[in-house]
């Protein structure tokens, strides 16, 4: 559901004034708004993997906001004027009256990072909990609070289009992030109850006159107003009392999280990178005009993989017991993608989709086709890379998931250079031939790593705890993260 945010916005900025400035400007703020968000991003598969009791809940948490406000200062750095005209008017070489335009949509941008990294990170603790379902409603109230903002700024501001883009996607996904943390409350609290239960049956087990027999509580304020809404009692977090094989620490985060922000940040640089090549590619203005709006049609089908990835992690099986019938589902699911996209793109449908729904004149639209119909193989692929993802976090194996990344935008970079400048192909056209071969290339490299991780798996004893050595970035034993 939340892919549809992206054609729908594009369709509203395409019927303001100036519409091929306006895309433009809006698809240069969001792909650097997406590249600072990026050491964010994998919080929701972290906190899947990761959050197991009240100790390894609250350390993520911590390292959560830390990243939360990293963000937030990296999109601040962009922000200041003077490293602002440097990136646009000299590293992406954009015309003055774009970069402006782009500016003002950045600063609308702001509240963006903190508020993904913030309802990812709760999103992840909802999985982990099996409330699914709950995930699905608050993009329900992203995408109503999204269309809200952007009808309202659309019909009763001056605003320039990027800037409505900007603002009712922001506000969204703060509304989103709200939800998303009133609905865990009862996830929370379950992670908050130690191994003898509520405060209730705590008190009754203990005698509160008794030095020797208390009944531990958090010193922690956010756990405080947790304990007040739903009666726990929370152990010690230094102690470790009330976790399940040992505390998590926050070097052991740092391990498992830095290759997967690293993979985040390589995979989002893709789109500003292909931004910059465009600018120096032919048709450099409708090109820009159009990237949003190709890559948005393409992420309704690609999100349904990036979603996939999470579940795996969730039901793949300490063993793999679940893999060949998650393996076959994502089969169907990747062709099921690429067929409809397909159908789409090379079909009368095309017209129809990019000039009366997105809103494009008929000369934009002329590029908008060719490049749709590049990128058609590309949902199969995701879902595959999703797979693979998915089955080397689930064994904390995550380095090889950087290297995969870096094979990929290396192959973006090749392919660009030798079509778009090389042979002279229109930017956009080429930025998704980039796409394409790069997303294979992932998938090839990731291939061999998932199997060896799979043998490694299936080798191990049945209760995690043979000691059986594997390649991950997790020091610990699998018993003592199970």
């Amino acid at each position: 559901m939340m892919a549809v945010e992206g054609p729908y916005l594009a369709a509203v900025v395409a019927r303001l004034p100036e519409p091929t400035l306006g895309l433009a400007a809006y698809g240069v703020a969001i792909a650097l708004a997406v590249l600072v968000e990026a050491p964010v991003i994998m919080l929701l598969s972290a906190s899947t993997a990761l959050v197991e009791d009240a100790v390894s809940y609250r350390r993520l948490r911590t390292f959560a906001h830390g990243l939360n406000a990293f963000s937030t200062l990296m999109l601040l750095a962009v922000l200041v004027p003077s490293v602002h005209r440097g990136l646009m008017l000299g590293v992406l070489g954009l015309p003055e009256d774009l970069a402006n335009l782009t500016y003002g949509a950045l600063w609308c941008f702001l509240p963006w990072p903190a508020a993904i990294g913030y309802r990812r990170f709760w999103q992840g603790v909802l999985i982990r909990s099996g409330r699914t379902r709950l995930v699905a409603g608050g993009t329900i109230v992203r995408l109503v609070s999204m269309s809200v903002a952007a009808l309202a700024l659309a019909l009763a501001t001056d605003l320039p289009g990027a800037a409505v883009g900007a603002s009712a996607l922001s506000f969204g996904v703060v509304m989103e992030a709200a939800v998303a943390r009133w609905m865990a409350r009862d996830a929370i609290g379950a992670l908050l109850v130690p191994a003898g239960g509520r405060a209730g049956d705590a008190a009754d087990a203990a005698d509160p006159a008794d030095p020797a027999d208390p009944v531990t509580v958090s010193a922690d304020p956010h756990d405080i107003a947790e304990i007040g809404r739903v009666g726990v009692s929370t152990a010690d977090p230094e102690s470790g009392a009330g976790t399940e094989g040992g505390e998590l620490r926050f070097g052991e985060i740092g391990r498992f999280y830095v290759p997967l922000m690293l993979t985040s940040l390589i995979g989002i640089a893709i789109q500003p990178m292909l931004t910059f090549f465009m600018g120096r590619a032919a048709s450099p203005v409708e090109s820009l005009a159009v990237f949003p709006v190709v890559h948005s049609l393409g992420f309704i089908f690609r999100s349904v993989g990036l979603s996939f990835q999470d579940a795996v992690i969730a039901l793949l099986g300490r063993k793999d017991e679940g893999y060949e019938a998650i393996r076959r589902f994502a089969l169907g699911l990747g062709a099921t993608l690429s067929g409809i996209l397909a159908l789409l793109a090379f079909t009368p449908l095309s017209h129809l989709w990019f000039v009366h729904v997105s809103g494009l004149t008929p000369e934009l639209a002329s590029f908008a086709i060719p490049a749709a119909r590049v990128l058609t193989p590309v949902p199969f692929l995701g879902v595959l890379l999703s797979l693979q993802r998915g089955t080397l976090i689930r064994h904390r194996t995550t380095g090889p998931i950087i290297i995969g990344t870096a094979a990929e935008i290396s192959a973006v970079a090749i392919v660009f250079v030798a079509v778009g400048w090389g042979l002279g192909w229109v930017g956009a056209t080429a930025a998704f031939t980039g796409f394409l071969v790069g997303r294979l290339m992932a998938n090839i490299y990731l291939t061999p790593k998932v199997r060896a991780a799979r043998r490694t798996a299936v080798g191990a004893g049945t209760d995690g705890k043979s000691g059986t050595p594997r390649e991950s970035t997790d020091s610990r034993h699998r018993g003592s993260s199970e």
